[in-house]
């Protein structure tokens, strides 16, 4: 994302501050789209984290210290999760107030793009590293800009880098603590894997594989149902012409 320009908002009628939505840049927002909407990261994270009602995953909306009627040196991550906060809130607001909330965000995601990976790696760390954000990530599918995979978690206010494991099929991956998920980077795609199960969590592949399967399995089941009354009216035929 690139710095956003101070803009000025209007209060709410009924409240504080609503937040304007961050400006778009068209080369950014599509590498989003590539590798949030497209995939269903977001959704199928979110799903996954699960405790709707108090667990927040999102992004591209703005984080701030409190709320001000200037969005002069804010940042808009390109995907946020916060436990033990008020998504209601969120949405209101139409950004993160750490105020309103009571704490931080526990994770923030940068997805890298030629325009954006020079903050990435600088101004937007130092500024996430000032709002206490537990942990940081930065995700690029080409490697060109940056690193393909990396993330660092807060240590005295100062971020310490992850380690990051090269597998043996040339794929990445870390460990976050904070989601207790490991991030991967994949023939350039970014994963999320179960530690518990050593797999990938739901994806929407996953989810169509998953329709299929009981699409043809229930297929199976009425083939195997119409054969079995052919099979039944044959018999009770048969015992007709033998007892006539």
């Amino acid at each position: 994302m690139t710095t956003a320009k101070p803009v000025l908002t209007t209060p709410h009628p009924t409240g504080p501050l609503v937040f304007p939505n961050p400006p778009e840049d068209p080369d950014d927002k599509m590498t989003n789209f590539n590798k949030m909407a497209r995939t269903g990261n977001v959704h199928y994270l979110a799903q996954h984290l699960g405790h709707p009602e108090t667990t927040l995953v999102a992004g591209e909306h703005y984080v701030s210290p409190q709320f001000t009627s200037t969005m002069a040196g804010l940042r808009y991550p390109d995907l946020l999760v916060a436990f033990e906060v008020d998504p209601a809130a969120y949405y209101r607001s139409n950004a993160y107030v750490i105020s309103e909330q009571g704490k931080p965000p526990d994770f923030v995601l940068e997805i890298a793009s030629e325009s954006t990976w020079r903050e990435d790696v600088g101004p937007k760390r130092d500024a996430y590293a000032a709002l206490g954000v537990g942990e940081y990530w930065r995700f690029d599918e080409t490697g060109r800009f940056g690193g393909r995979l990396s993330g660092e978690h807060l240590v005295d206010g100062v971020y310490a880098a992850i380690e990051i494991d090269e597998l043996a099929d040339g794929s990445l991956q870390g460990y976050s603590a904070v989601l207790d998920l490991y991030l991967a980077w994949v023939q350039g795609e970014l994963v999320f894997c179960d530690p518990a199960t050593g797999r990938r969590i739901i994806t929407l592949e996953d989810e169509r594989a998953r329709a299929e399967a009981e699409r043809a399995a229930r297929i199976a089941a009425e083939a195997e149902l119409a054969a079995e009354r052919v099979r039944v009216r044959e018999l009770e035929e048969q015992l007709r012409r033998r007892n006539s």
